[in-house]
């Protein structure tokens, strides 16, 4: 199984220990991480969508131009903008730029946040019955061959149709996100790959168990999946937990200016999080979880600690969970990608190709 990386494409230069200090909206910061993570090795680049953000569409619009292999993982939330528009947009980008593109599907646990947009719907379970119909209405606008019609309670479409399909056949690649047993239920009736949080080896055997379960009901195959984590690393495991300890120090101070504060709420992926916190500092191998309990795990939060080779070794542990999608971030978003590149992914890739050959010759 083909293993994948996913960077993330800031639109500025900021996290949790980067006060930001440009603009907004950084277009030279943007080209410089989009361009790293080319040549750092990435296969894709995550997109991210909040209420008070720039569009994601338009970056990843921006990052597809300025790049020639890069793919893009454009987050969205249903229910801002008609299933049928968003499909059309995204199947002309994906024309536009090769088959680069893809639709990470993010329904929204904070219904404060989600209400500067507009939202309405205050339960996140009907919000997840939302996501099902607007998924449904996106694949028919990308497949269907003829005009089709579609009746349920959040979208109804009369003849809908789309002259402009995906370059990708069958549509284009769809990640679903989120904790809740609503959210297994839509990733397995609609996901090409499930997304996790950074979680303990327990806690992925649990949600991929759960995730398969939900994709036989709706007779698909299995969705891939993808785990989300910070690696902090350095060329001794000592020089690593003592970086992983500045870190937090430099969060800590820096709350106030970077607003990576704890929230109000939590969603069920942060609630499983923080379960896991209080479970201690170092979970299994060197997955750490101090970020997440200091900030509320309100995105992807939980760190893995050690050389490059150990946290190589780590993503094979993951790799053999059924995980095949790596979606890394550090805390110099920059600098970080770089040195993802180095080391640690080629590292990953061929010790995931070494179990896979080994794995072979057991099965022959």
């Amino acid at each position: 199984m083909p293993v994948e990386f996913i960077g993330f494409i800031t639109n500025n230069n900021a996290s949790e220990t980067i006060v930001r200090s440009g603009p907004v909206l950084d277009p030279p910061y943007i080209e410089t991480v989009a361009k790293a993570h080319e040549l750092a090795g990435f296969d894709r680049a995550l997109l991210a969508f909040h209420s008070t953000t720039p569009d994601a569409l338009q970056v990843a619009q921006h990052v597809l131009t300025i790049t020639k292999r890069l793919k893009v993982m454009i987050a969205q939330r249903p229910g801002f903008t008609a299933p049928t528009l968003l499909a059309r947009q995204l199947a002309t980008l994906d024309q536009f730029y090769g088959g680069r593109v893809s639709l990470h599907v993010i329904t929204g646990g904070n219904a404060i946040e989600l209400r500067q947009d507009g939202n309405t719907l205050d339960d996140k379970d009907e919000r997840y019955a939302r996501t099902s119909e607007f998924l449904d209405v996106v694949r028919l606008e990308w497949t269907s061959e003829k005009p089709f019609n579609y009746s349920g309670k959040y979208y109804n479409v009369e003849n809908g149709f789309s002259q402009v399909k995906p370059l990708q056949k069958g549509g284009i690649y769809t990640f679903v996100g989120g904790g809740s047993d609503a959210a297994v239920e839509v990733a397995g009736k609609h996901a090409d790959t499930f997304a996790l949080w950074g979680e303990s080896y327990a806690q992925v055997r649990d949600v991929t168990a759960r995730v398969r379960a939900a994709a036989a009901k709706h007779g698909r195959p299995t969705p891939r999946f993808s785990l989300s984590v910070r690696p902090i690393l350095a060329d001794t495991e000592e020089k690593a937990w003592a970086k992983a300890e500045h870190i937090l120090a430099r969060a800590t101070a820096l709350q106030d200016q970077t607003g990576y504060r704890r929230p109000n709420h939590a969603t069920d992926g942060a609630k499983r999080l923080l379960a896991l916190a209080d479970q201690g500092t170092r979970i299994d191998k060197r997955l750490w979880t101090e970020i997440a309990k200091l900030t509320g795990a309100n995105s992807n939060t939980t760190a893995l600690v050690g050389t490059p080779e150990q946290v190589a070794e780590v993503f094979a542990d993951y790799y053999d969970l059924g995980v095949s999608h790596f979606l890394i971030r550090g805390f110099d978003p920059l600098v970080d990608a770089i040195d993802y590149g180095r080391e640690l992914i080629p590292l990953t890739r061929k010790l995931i190709e070494a179990r896979d050959q080994q794995r072979g010759i057991a099965a022959e």
